[in-house]
């Protein structure tokens, strides 16, 4: 059994699929839509519209690292600025207004931490998305696909379902990150990778995700048609509710996150 970081490692491995790559498999047919209308346009959130299927619009929002040195850099490696959170949450709130779900696909060491992306208010940006997704009146659906690092990954995971491929992580902060604050050594990154309890395993044990997705990447497609099929589920199951019910039961999704132990002293 691999360890948290083996896996960790295995999540940022250069070879795995990127976003824009399950996009282009589960969704039939699909066009990008651009900026925030406020700045600009951040190509590290690859985002837009299409059909899951004939007949099943969706909005589909991707967190996309690029596949050689030339995309990674166009695309920021991942890591998304304010621009591009904006862009996401506008397109959310397009969503909503056409009754569309809302897919999510995400991988992400974290948002940019560069000073313009504070300048143009990172913090903001991701706060208010975590806040607009509580309150999103159509149903959301995130794929942590790689890495789940931080609010950068939060600010598109605030779902009904959310789901993470077998070797992918999630966590509150980097293991080396982690590593740094508590032990001022970022050689004990294997230990702070442990601690965080960082794996799907872990993930699926505190209610975090409802369900673990077997990675086949020799056969792509296959695995994407099974990612298509759940989604589907999901979308028929979610779309049943009213606006009410669905986000009654966001809320009680995320209420009841981990668990505790008391213990007694009868003395």
């Amino acid at each position: 059994m691999s360890t948290a970081y083996e896996k960790l490692k295995i999540a940022r491995a250069s070879t795995r699929p990127t976003g824009s790559a399950y996009v282009d498999k589960i969704f039939k047919s699909h066009m990008e839509l651009h900026g925030d209308r406020r700045f600009g346009d951040d190509a590290a959130i690859y985002s837009g519209v299409g059909f899951i299927d004939d007949g099943i619009p969706a909005t589909f929002i991707a967190i996309d690292k690029g596949t050689d040195l030339q995309s990674r850099l166009a695309r920021n490696f991942g890591c998304p600025k304010p621009e591009g959170y904006r862009k996401a949450l506008r397109l959310m709130k397009q969503a909503e207004k056409f009754h569309r779900p809302v897919i999510c696909f995400v991988d992400t060491l974290g948002a940019y931490p560069g000073a313009e992306a504070e300048q143009r208010g990172q913090g903001q940006a991701i706060a208010e998305n975590i806040l607009e997704m509580m309150g999103l009146k159509t149903p959301i659906i995130s794929i942590i696909t790689g890495e789940g690092g931080s609010g950068g990954a939060l600010g598109l995971a605030t779902a009904d379902r959310v789901y993470m491929m077998e070797n992918a992580v999630y966590s509150v902060i980097s293991p080396e990150g982690c590593a740094s604050i508590l032990w001022k050594d970022s050689g004990k990154v294997a230990d702070a990778a442990e601690c965080l309890k960082i794996t799907a395993k872990n993930m699926r044990e505190f209610k975090v995700i409802e369900g673990i997705i077997t990675e086949d990447f020799d056969h792509f497609d296959k695995m994407c048609n099974s990612i298509r099929h759940q989604i589907k589920k999901d979308i028929a199951a979610l779309s049943a509710m009213s606006d009410d019910e669905l986000l009654t039961a966001r809320y009680e999704r995320f209420r009841q996150f981990g668990y505790f132990t008391r213990t007694v002293d009868n003395n």
